[in-house]
């Protein structure tokens, strides 16, 4: 019998991702999702319990009768300019229902969580590439949600309570490169998937905002990492705690800082023109943004592999244009 391990959230863009490589890894994914901006379709690696982390009872039964030892934590909300209207949301959503949960987690036994943070922890940058140790000053109720939570897993584990991995993603990108799953945001603000809309002509031209930051062309220098490479390393996290690694946050990223201008030139010389215009800067948008993961790559044994720019925009716009077609009834191929 292969071990299981929940994944919270597993029926979300990342979440199906790590069920992916979970699955393929020889472990069986329990997804506990509640739908909300989940795709039951994305569901397909393992069985589905259609409940929120808030739902204590159900996560008490399902850790039970799937015997789980390990939890992958990716429930929550993510977009930065929503938590900044709707702080609340965001404290709850990525904070307060999971006290509960971690609660319930500690009770039936499980020995490892492995939380789905982000380099939005970080605030502005002081030191690029950003290291571990960088101060934590988020600069929005995303970030500070996240922060939040990663404290109370590092407070309650000296109580007693589950190990722990805080994984801090930079910016996740790109699908699996067999077309069955890959991002489906509503609404999308993500900027790849935004330049394939455009190139696909299922949105018009793309908005960049600024080309007056003080960088080669202008625009402002991401870290962009392939969402498979972030779902190993989930796998290894839960395999690391299991076996008695100490708790505690590492940085996903490829180390590589790619200026949106850069993806734009890649969009172009691989056939897939982006129409796009210029609009200023957002306010709060740091220059640059671009992960240290040394220590992840020592420590857990974690390799990149999709660190290409051109793989992860070709793998989504191959998921984009097939979502596309469907959605125009359409045959693709």
């Amino acid at each position: 019998m292969t071990q299981s391990v929940l994944v919270a959230g597993g029926a979300g863009y990342i979440g199906s991702h790590v069920c992916k490589v979970l699955a393929q890894s020889g472990y069986t994914p329990v997804t506990l999702d509640n739908l909300c901006t989940g795709r039951r379709d994305f569901v397909r690696f393992g069985p589905l319990v259609e409940a929120s982390v808030s739902d204590t009872a159900v996560v008490a039964s399902t850790v039970k009768k799937y015997d789980i030892k390990a939890v992958i934590d990716l429930a929550g909300s993510i977009e930065v300019a929503e938590s900044v209207k709707n702080p609340l949301k965001y404290y709850d959503n990525n904070f307060a229902v999971k006290i509960p949960f971690l609660k319930t987690l500690s009770e039936c036994g499980v020995k490892a969580v492995v939380f789905s943070s982000t380099a939005a922890v970080y605030g502005e940058p002081v030191v690029v590439p950003i290291p571990e140790s960088h101060q934590l000053i988020p600069k929005n109720p995303y970030g500070s949600s996240k922060l939040a939570y990663e404290q109370l897993l590092r407070d309650f584990h000296l109580a007693g309570g589950p190990a722990w991995m805080a994984l801090r993603y930079f910016n996740a990108a790109g699908a699996s490169f067999d077309g069955d799953i890959g991002e489906c945001h509503e609404p999308e603000s993500h900027l790849i998937p935004l330049a394939c809309f455009a190139n696909l002509g299922k949105n018009d031209a793309l908005s960049i905002f600024g080309n007056d930051y003080p960088t080669q062309d202008g625009t402002a220098i991401r870290d962009y990492i392939h969402v498979l490479d972030l779902a190993s390393a989930h796998v290894l996290a839960v395999e690391a705690l299991l076996k008695g690694a100490a708790p505690t946050a590492y940085n996903l990223g490829n180390g590589i800082g790619t200026s949106i201008g850069e993806i734009m030139a890649c969009f172009e010389r691989i056939g897939f023109p982006v129409p796009h215009t210029f609009k200023p800067r957002r306010a709060g948008d740091p220059i640059r943004l671009v992960a240290d993961s040394s220590a992840a790559k020592t420590n857990l044994g974690w390799t990149p592999k999709y660190a290409d720019i051109e793989t992860i925009i070709r793998s989504a716009h191959q998921w984009h244009t097939k979502t596309l077609a469907a959605e125009k009834n359409v045959k693709v191929g």
